[in-house]
């Protein structure tokens, strides 16, 4: 297994649009243990393709407090939906910064696991968010284009100014 470089907000790549997977062979397996050891490490609860660099519908979630309880979306989407809530986000691709965004407070999400099986799944509270936020990632959305434009902007001037400070 692999710790894989995460990509950083404004990079251009996260606005990249994740293609299907056409079939979850040994390479996706091993793509879904290198995400998860990359979010662990990293340490996070989400982690997309996307943020790796790797442009296909696959994304690791784990909202247990002892790594015990990871799920895998491949192909994902989200078939039902309700409510709304305002949540706190926080993305490895924008370290630092945490923001109220609204989402759908229920979800009912059809998806592939690790082994190519679909399965549904309904969520609510912490891991409907993570599920929305991560999804988004695949669809070439960070959660901070969710915010207003001054916001955005100051982010990104931030987060700028954090990456010239720690180049050599």
């Amino acid at each position: 297994m692999a710790v894989l470089p995460i990509l950083r907000f404004p990079n251009s790549r996260l606005h990249i649009k994740a293609t299907p997977v056409v079939a979850v062979d040994d390479s996706i397996r091993q793509l879904v243990r290198d995400m998860a050891e990359t979010m662990y490490a990293a340490p996070g609860i989400g982690l997309a393709a996307t943020q790796v660099d790797v442009h296909k519908q696959i994304a690791v979630i784990d909202t247990s407090d002892d790594h015990s309880g990871l799920l895998v979306f491949i192909n994902a989407r989200i078939i039902e939906r309700s409510g709304e809530c305002d949540s706190e986000e926080g993305c490895l691709s924008v370290p630092g910064v945490h923001e109220k965004v609204k989402r759908s407070e229920w979800i009912k999400v059809r998806a592939l696991n690790e082994k190519g099986e679909p399965f549904e799944l309904e969520a609510d509270g912490l891991l409907a968010v993570c599920i929305q936020h991560e999804l988004d990632h695949l669809d070439g959305k960070v959660f901070v284009e969710y915010l207003s434009r001054l916001k955005q902007s100051r982010i990104k001037s931030r987060l700028l100014k954090q990456a010239q400070d720690a180049a050599p």
